[in-house]
């Protein structure tokens, strides 16, 4: 019996429809399996209104000479152009508008658009089965394919902290929707130091809230280089976010309609609990035991093709437990696309591949952290080091604060770099395409960069590997100092 579909996906993530729609392009019959047609899945939802909120309708705090903090204050209500900020916006006009952004993008997805691209969408949940023959069944329908992919997203995950859920919380995806939008909590506490978390606490703050980052480790984004977490987390303290480090939030109580979190040895009262302290995977509803898929509450075993323990199924994006970020999953999709078409020869790689995390300043790594390159390689490498305060187009923005740090090996390999500081997201991508397709750093150190321009912070720290090679060389500067020294006693 021929199958119906060359590929069925599972899931309305974007990666999801980024996969329907690509293979509906090479001509392949693709179904595209909602539950929930155009719901996103939350990290990009919030990602989106995140961003909206925090550029778009942040405070505009007072800066002094080059763009030093001066007064933890609201500027004048004149719209600056430079920081593109506007004071003074009420919450829920701010969420009106942000949420007209995201309508804007939701539309170029919608089922409409996806049909006249040649994707059949069907709306509904469903379930794999294996009798009498391999397929995804919607209500009632066998969906029946060469292969499948699943793309279903996450959820927040559920936390069990004594109280929490009796007290009540939101999750970073709540936060954006009615009713919730309709007016800003006054008092927030944030439950979680990761990128969501961050950018999170940090919107909140620039809206007005009072807010409480609770972080468990030392400091911020404890997945990210120390030092340039250190300087986001900064930031965030200097406009007015509390950040608790080192502590864990043990008990939520709810007295006197008021919520209240135990952190530590704190108590603090707040309005409103904000919990972004990890994700979990849509599966559980999907059969998987059924054909011979093995996951766990992490996500979907897969090997480097992005096949799952059944070899006509495949997975990408947040239910593989692996880097949750949108276009990374977009990637996996690709690959997984490749795989499941044609013939399963391709597999994942994920070095050179930048990511952002979008607080202000703007945090970005690709490849390796310091600490990680020591522990892999010891002494041999090398930290080339710039910061934004020594770039003459930072000077001129009034954006100083951030670094750039490179991290090679002696031979020029360049291992991985951090960047964070104004369009951080725009200039990681030169090291990430120099690391992709292993040029050498002197690559970067060797092109010239147009002046004055934020790029220059890549081409100076790149040029930091030819002085540090010549400082440790001590043999070589003896013998160029002893041709000068000749060459000058020629010309007397």
């Amino acid at each position: 019996m021929a199958v119906e579909y060359d590929l069925v996906v599972i899931g309305g993530s974007t990666a999801g429809i980024y996969a329907a729609v690509t293979a509906a392009r090479l001509q392949a019959r693709v179904a595209l399996v909602e539950p929930q047609p155009q719901q996103k899945n939350w990290l990009e939802a919030g990602l989106i209104h995140g961003n909206t909120f925090a550029q778009q309708f942040g405070v505009p705090w007072e800066t002094g000479e080059l763009g030093e903090q001066r007064d933890l204050k609201p500027a004048s209500t004149t719209y600056d152009h430079t920081h593109q900020q506007v004071a003074s916006i009420q919450f829920a006009q701010a969420w009106e508008w942000a949420s007209e952004v995201v309508s804007t993008l939701e539309e170029q997805h919608s089922p409409a658009v996806l049909a006249s691209l040649g994707v059949d969408v069907i709306a509904g949940e469903g379930e794999f089965c294996r009798r009498p023959h391999l397929a995804f069944v919607v209500k009632n329908r066998h969906l029946r394919a060469r292969a499948y992919l699943i793309a279903t997203g996450s959820r927040q995950a559920v936390t069990d902290i004594e109280g929490l859920q009796t007290t009540g919380y939101l999750t970073p995806r709540d936060i954006w929707q009615q009713p919730h939008c309709e007016n800003l909590p006054s008092n927030c506490v944030v439950i979680g130091g990761n990128a969501v978390g961050t950018e999170l606490a940090q919107a909140l703050a620039r809206l007005g809230a009072t807010v409480t980052l609770v972080v468990r480790g030392s400091h911020i984004l404890p997945l990210e280089d120390p030092e340039a977490a250190h300087l986001v987390q900064a930031q965030l303290e200097a406009e007015g976010v509390c950040v608790l480090t080192q502590t864990e939030v043990t008990q939520v109580k709810s007295i006197e309609g008021k919520k209240w979190v135990l952190a530590g040895n704190k108590a603090i009262e707040a309005d409103e609990i904000m919990v972004a302290a990890g994700q979990q995977p849509n599966l559980e509803a999907l059969n998987l035991e059924g054909v011979g898929v093995k996951w766990n509450r992490r996500g979907i075993q897969v090997n480097k093709k992005l096949q799952t323990t059944n070899p006509r199924i495949y997975a990408c994006g947040d239910v593989i437990g692996g880097y949750q970020f949108p276009h990374i999953a977009n990637y996996e999709a690709r690959i997984a696309l490749k795989n499941a078409l044609f013939l399963p020869v391709f597999k994942v790689n994920y070095r050179g591949i930048p990511w952002a995390i979008f607080s202000n300043p703007i945090l970005t790594r690709v490849g390796l952290t310091e600490a990680q390159a020591r522990r892999r390689y010891g002494k041999e490498i090398l930290v080339l080091r710039q910061y934004f305060k020594t770039v003459g187009k930072a000077l001129l923005l009034g954006e100083t604060t951030g670094l750039c740090k490179i991290i090679v090996r002696g031979n020029g390999e360049i291992l991985g770099a951090t960047i964070v500081g104004p369009e951080a997201d725009e200039l990681i991508h030169a090291i990430a395409l120099a690391i992709r397709q292993k040029l050498k750093v002197g690559a970067i150190a060797d092109l010239p960069h147009i002046s004055p321009t934020l790029s220059e912070i890549t081409h100076q720290a790149a040029a930091e590997w030819h002085h540090q090679r010549l400082s440790s060389n001590t043999r070589l500067k003896d013998l160029l100092e002893g041709f000068f020294n000749l060459r000058r006693s020629w010309c007397s």
